[in-house]
C-alpha cells in the first residue's frame, strides 16, 4: 500500500490541495457569510494540504496495522510542516496566513493543541478510509492520461503560485511602505506645526491635538497634513512678509514630498493582474496578520474591501 509512481504522487498532492481549498473556503465561507476563495494562490488549491497529504501517507505507512502510532505519526508530521511551513512564510512575507494566537495551547501562534489533534484524526481518516478508494481510482486511471492530466496541472499551478508568490512580496512592500509613509508624514506634520507657530502664536492645529486619540492611520495622517498646508498657506497670503523666502521654501518642499509618498495610495485607473491577485489574496485570508506591521495590515484590508 502506498506505493505509487512519480506521476501519482503529483496527482495525489494536486488531489489534496484541491480538497483542501474545498474544505477551508466552505469553512471561511461559513464563518465570514460570504463566498472566500481561501488559500495562497488563486486557484482551487491549497498547497499545505497536499504536502500534508503526501506526508501522513509517507509517515503513517511504517506503522499502518497501529491506529495509535498513526495518529501519533501524523500529529507530529502536520504540525512539525504546518510550522516551519508557517514561520517560513511569515519570515519571507512579514505576515501569517493563518494565526493561532487566540487559541489555547498553541506556540508563537504557528501552531496549537487543537489543530494537532486535527492533523492526527485526519492521518488515521485519509490513511484508513479515503485512501482505499483513492487508490482504486488512481490505479484504474491509465498512466498516459493521468501522465497528461498531472502534466497540465503541474503547469497551471507552477504559474498560479508564481504570480502569488510575487503577489506576497507586494504586499511586504506595501506594508513597509506604509510604514515608512506614516513615520514621514509624522515628521511632516511636526516641522508644519513649526511653522505654522510661528511667531509664538498659540496654534493647536499639530498633529498631537488636532489627531487626538486616532490611530496612526494613512488617512488621519494625510488629512492633518492637507489641514495643516491649508492653514499656512492662508497665513503666508494675509501675512507674506512674516515669512522668509526659506521658510516658503520649504513648505514647498514638503508638499511635493507629502504628493509624492501619497501617490503610492492614488489607486491606478486601470488594475494590474498584480492588484487584482492583491485584493484576492488579502480577501481569501480573513485572518491574515503581523507582528511587525499589525496597524498597516488591519488598514490594508480595509482599503481592499472599498476598492
Amino acid at each position: 500500500m502506498f506505493n505509487y509512481l512519480p506521476i501519482q504522487w503529483l496527482f495525489l498532492f494536486f488531489f489534496y490541495s484541491f480538497f483542501g481549498w474545498c474544505f477551508e473556503s466552505t469553512y471561511v465561507s461559513i464563518m465570514e457569510k460570504h463566498l472566500v476563495n481561501r488559500g495562497f494562490i488563486r486557484g482551487p488549491f491549497l498547497p499545505l494540504y497536499g504536502c500534508g497529504g503526501i506526508m501522513m501517507l509517507i509517515a503513517s505507512k511504517p506503522f499502518y496495522d497501529n491506529v495509535l502510532l498513526v495518529f501519533i505519526a501524523g500529529c507530529i508530521g502536520a504540525t512539525a510542516l504546518e510550522y516551519i511551513t508557517g514561520v517560513v512564510m511569515e519570515k519571507l512575507f512579514g505576515v501569517r496566513y493563518w494565526d493561532y494566537s487566540h487559541k489555547k495551547f498553541n506556540f508563537q501562534g504557528q501552531i496549537c493543541l487543537e489543530s494537532t489533534i486535527v492533523w492526527g484524526v485526519c492521518t488515521v481518516v485519509f490513511t484508513h478510509y479515503m485512501q482505499i478508494p483513492i487508490e482504486m481510482i488512481i490505479m484504474s486511471i491509465p498512466y498516459n492520461i493521468m501522465t497528461v492530466v498531472v502534466v497540465i496541472e503541474t503547469i497551471i499551478f507552477s504559474a498560479d503560485f508564481a504570480i502569488a508568490f510575487r503577489t506576497a512580496l507586494d504586499i511586504r512592500d506595501v506594508l513597509m511602505y506604509m510604514e515608512r509613509a506614516k513615520s514621514e508624514m509624522a515628521r511632516m506634520q511636526k516641522r508644519l506645526d513649526v511653522l505654522i507657530a510661528f511667531k509664538g502664536e498659540d496654534v493647536k492645529e499639530g498633529i498631537g491635538s488636532r489627531m487626538g486619540g486616532i490611530n496612526n492611520r494613512i488617512d488621519a495622517l494625510s488629512n492633518s497634513l492637507e489641514s495643516s498646508f491649508n492653514i499656512i498657506k492662508q497665513k503666508m497670503a494675509v501675512d507674506p512678509g512674516a515669512y522668509v523666502s526659506r521658510a516658503r521654501d520649504e513648505v514647498t518642499e514638503l508638499y511635493a514630498r507629502y504628493r509624492v509618498v501619497m501617490s503610492r495610495f492614488t489607486p491606478a485607473p486601470v488594475k494590474s493582474i498584480y492588484t487584482w491577485y492583491r485584493n484576492r489574496t488579502i480577501a481569501g485570508n480573513p485572518t491574515m496578520s503581523s507582528t511587525m506591521y499589525k496597524a498597516s495590515l488591519e488598514e490594508l484590508k480595509e482599503r481592499t474591501k472599498e476598492s
